[in-house]
C-alpha cells in the first residue's frame, strides 16, 4: 500500500491485501441476527451502579449502545462532526504528521489498533485522543484544522459538573467516591 492511512484520497479499485480477512474469519451473514432493540442507556439515571451494569451488559451482548441524556448539546455534537470531517479531509501530508503505529501513544492517527502485530488491518482511519484530564491532554491534540480544539474541548466540558473540571462520575465512570 502506498500510504499508511486510508483517507489519502486514493480511489482503490481493489482492496489492498493487508485488509482482506481469510474467509474462515469473515462473518457468515446468514448467521447474523437482526437487532431490533439497540440498548439505550439513560445517563441521567441517579443509580450509578445500574448505569455501569447496563453499559457492561450492552458491551458484552451487543458491542454498542445508545446513550441518552448525556448533556452534550446537539449543536456541539454537530460541530464536532464538522471538525472531524475537516480533519480527515486535510491533505495526507498534514495527517501523516500525526500518524503512529505505536499503540501506547495517547494521541495518534492510525488505521488499526496495533499495525505491527495485526495480520489483517481494519478498513478505517481513526484519531485517538486521550481527554482526561483535559489540561494534560488538550495541548497534544491536533492544531490543524485550527478549529479542532475548541468544539472537542466543549464536549469534554459538557460532561463537567462545574467542580474544578472534574467530570461527572456517572458520565465518565472514573474514580468511585
Amino acid at each position: 500500500m502506498d500510504t499508511k492511512v486510508l483517507s489519502s484520497g486514493i480511489r482503490y479499485t481493489n482492496l489492498p491485501e493487508g485488509y482482506v480477512r481469510p474467509e474462515s474469519e469473515r462473518p457468515n451473514l446468514s448467521e447474523v441476527s437482526e437487532c431490533e432493540n439497540v440498548p439505550v442507556i439513560d445517563l441521567a439515571c441517579d443509580d450509578r451502579s445500574l448505569i455501569v451494569q447496563q453499559v457492561a451488559d450492552a458491551c458484552k451482548n451487543y458491542g454498542f449502545f445508545q446513550a441518552i441524556n448525556h448533556e452534550v448539546p446537539l449543536e456541539t455534537v454537530e460541530r464536532v462532526i464538522e471538525v472531524a470531517k475537516e480533519f480527515f479531509n486535510l491533505p495526507v501530508e498534514e495527517k501523516l504528521k500525526l500518524y503512529s503505529d505505536d499503540p501506547s501513544k495517547t494521541m495518534r492517527l492510525s488505521t488499526s489498533f496495533n499495525v505491527n502485530k495485526e495480520k489483517v488491518h481494519n478498513w478505517r482511519d481513526y484519531l485517538r485522543l486521550h481527554c482526561y484530564p483535559l489540561d494534560k491532554y488538550v495541548p497534544e491534540w491536533p492544531s490543524n484544522p485550527s478549529t479542532f480544539k475548541l468544539p472537542n474541548n466543549k464536549v469534554m466540558k459538557a460532561s463537567n459538573n462545574g467542580r474544578g473540571g472534574e467530570p461527572k462520575k456517572r458520565v465518565m465512570g472514573a474514580n468511585n467516591p
